[in-house]
């Protein structure tokens, strides 16, 4: 079994938010695949079978510094272990619809990322960074303001490349996903 997270914030306020990337992407996700979320645990979720293995979609209802904590829920719940969980969301030291597949390391000052790693106690997760790029402005302004249309056109263009990697998360190493997918997600 494993859990494919995407990390944002909960309310139409943040839908369209540079912060909630992770949740744009499990939507596109979803819904290329009618998957019907249910509500468990502050979280909504749903299940699909890909290559004979259980795959769980998380969307944390907590706020995205609170991620952790559903997370871990649901990995104790579900007997799901740390290697086999995939974090999709944003990160600002890539460039807007670019991305990034990381199997280890710190945060990178992610807050949310920084709360799993912390609950579960552990840096050995596996993440799908979606690049969103930096600004002048404050950090915290920044990553909750909107996606303009270009930089949402660009994170569009990814989502079928995602819809592919989540795939193969089902039944390959996290080396064989960076094989595979980094050098194209550098150039998105």
């Amino acid at each position: 079994m494993k859990l494919v997270v995407g990390l944002g914030n909960p309310g139409k306020k943040y839908e369209k938010t540079r912060h909630n990337c992770g949740f744009k992407l499990i939507d596109y996700y979803a819904s290329k695949n009618n998957l019907i979320f249910k509500s468990k645990f502050k979280g909504l979720y749903s299940e699909q079978i890909i290559n004979n293995e259980k795959i769980i979609f998380l969307k944390p209802q907590s706020y995205m510094n609170l991620s952790g904590e559903v997370v871990q829920q649901f990995v104790k719940y579900f007997n799901i272990n740390t290697e086999d969980i995939l974090v999709v969301y944003d990160d600002v030291n890539y460039p807007v619809g670019t991305f990034k597949i990381k199997r280890d390391g710190s945060s990178g000052g992610h807050n949310g990322i920084d709360n799993i790693l912390d609950l579960l106690k552990t840096n050995q997760i596996t993440r799908l960074k979606i690049g969103i790029s930096m600004n002048e402005i404050p950090l915290t302004d920044y990553v909750l303001s909107k996606l303009t249309k270009e930089e949402e056109s660009l994170i569009e263009r990814i989502m079928p490349t995602v819809e592919n990697i989540i795939k193969d998360f089902s039944n390959n190493s996290v080396d064989y996903l960076m094989q595979k997918y980094n050098n194209e997600g550098k150039h998105a």
